[in-house]
């Protein structure tokens, strides 16, 4: 029991994204129907108005982020697909660029895993998705602790379809087992402070960035 007790904690810190905030409600207004539609998912303990990511963003998804599990990252792809789904009938034409970080880039990953054959015009940024099937490296850290976390949250998988995917991952257990868990938290805390800015991912990568070198997808 003690064992168990130890494993289903170290679930619970697993995919944090070093934030510790309540959750608040969304209170955004519509975007525009001009450019590329922004739209960012943060961690675990995040919230929509405080999850790390900056620069030209058109949205901020709200979601139950206090417990990484099943439950909260179908919360998130459902609030996810509502939102985009809800821009594109506003604005049919325009691309959605989609980013998001640990459980969040895991929230982005499902969405594209279940959406790519329904929607076109979009591309996602996955920073430390705990998804990451490898190689380069190994599997996220959404593998072992699958039994635990629950579907969607468990398991590895590169079924993006024809939706141009960029992965990002550094040294860093959460989104690559063989990092080893004594890299956690601080690495996957601290290893991507340049990526949460949406403004450097472009519109069409489809590429692997991992421990800083470039990988094809």
């Amino acid at each position: 029991m003690r064992a168990r007790r130890i494993a289903a904690a170290s679930a619970g810190l697993l995919l944090t994204a070093g934030l510790s905030v309540v959750q608040a409600p969304t209170a955004q207004a519509a975007a525009p129907c001009e450019g590329t539609y922004t739209i960012v998912v943060g961690g675990t303990g995040s919230s929509w108005n405080n999850d790390g990511f900056y620069g030209n963003i058109q949205q901020h998804v709200g979601y139950p982020t206090q417990i990484p599990n099943g439950a909260s990252a179908r919360a998130g792809v459902n609030e996810l697909n509502r939102l985009v789904r809800d821009q594109r009938a506003a604005c049919p034409g325009q691309h959605v660029k989609m980013g998001g970080y640990s459980l969040g880039a895991a929230v982005v990953h499902i969405w594209v895993t279940e959406n790519w054959q329904t929607f076109d015009n979009v591309n996602a940024v996955l920073i430390s998705d705990p998804k990451r099937q490898g190689p380069p490296g190994a599997n996220g850290g959404a593998v072992p602790f699958g039994g635990f976390v629950g579907a969607p949250l468990a398991g590895a998988d590169k079924f993006f379809g024809n939706i141009p995917v960029k992965t990002i991952c550094h040294w860093d257990y959460v989104c690559d087992e063989s990092a080893g868990i004594w890299t956690y938290p601080e690495n996957h805390v601290k290893n991507y402070p340049a990526d949460f800015n949406m403004d450097h991912h472009n519109d069409g990568a489809n590429e692997v960035w991992y421990n800083g070198a470039w990988y094809p997808a």
